[in-house]
């Protein structure tokens, strides 16, 4: 039995919520029961679909792993590393406690040669890396990955709303709903923790609101 890992990620680059990686790792052979199943990226499905393939992902995977790094730990580790770093540390946890013979990894850098060596680097085993740009709509293994981690980033956020009784869309920067709700925070008082701070679009409107409050003061 050849024991193939993919791995993807959900929340990259989002302002709000934790990013998700996830690992799968399923016998070879078994990639074609991920096709039948109707396995994509998890960008080309619907949510429903989605949901509907989380369970029988883990049902056809010998094992798998989802971790998650919050909005604050991210920003706090961008103080000394950058984003692929980071990422690259997560990927590096799960190919070690997987033990897989490939691993095929969806890389978030120009260089994939670079980010494999990287890994290789990060992860000291023996397990053969496969570092590719969209390797999430290459590798059905990957595509699973990459259901597993945006399922989970999903309910994060869902249950995030929730929490603060209000619907901020999905927490990127294209999103109006989230600009207009980082704007209300700022107005508020501060960013809470859910927010990633360190984001270019977040300090901009705090940047922008602290001026605002500047030109205010000068005229009384």
């Amino acid at each position: 039995m050849t024991k193939i890992l993919g791995i993807d990620e959900a929340g990259r680059g989002a302002v709000i919520g934790p990013m998700v990686l996830a690992g799968v790792m399923i016998d070879e052979k078994d990639a074609e029961k991920l096709i039948k199943m109707g396995v994509k990226d998890s960008k080309m499905l619907t949510p429903k679909k989605r949901e509907d393939l989380f369970e029988k992902v883990k049902d056809v995977a010998i094992d798998h792993v989802i971790l998650q790094i919050a909005a604050h730990e991210i920003d706090r580790q961008r103080e000394t590393i950058n984003l692929n770093m980071i990422e690259a540390q997560m990927m590096a946890q799960i190919i070690k406690s997987m033990k897989a013979d490939k691993a095929y990894v969806d890389a978030p850098q120009v260089s994939t040669h670079k980010f494999k060596v990287l890994l290789l680097d990060l992860a000291k085993n023996h397990t053969e890396i496969i570092s590719e740009n969209k390797a999430d709509e290459t590798y059905p293994v990957c595509s699973a990955a990459s259901i597993l981690a945006k399922v989970t980033r999903d309910r994060e956020i869902e249950k995030l709303k929730k929490k603060v009784n209000h619907n901020f869309g999905v927490g990127y920067p294209h999103d109006e709903r989230t600009i207009n709700f980082l704007k209300k925070l700022v107005k508020n008082g501060k960013y809470p923790d859910f927010v990633r701070k360190s984001w270019i679009t977040a300090s901009e409107i705090k940047k922008e609101k602290e001026q605002k409050s500047l030109k205010y003061y000068k005229k009384q």
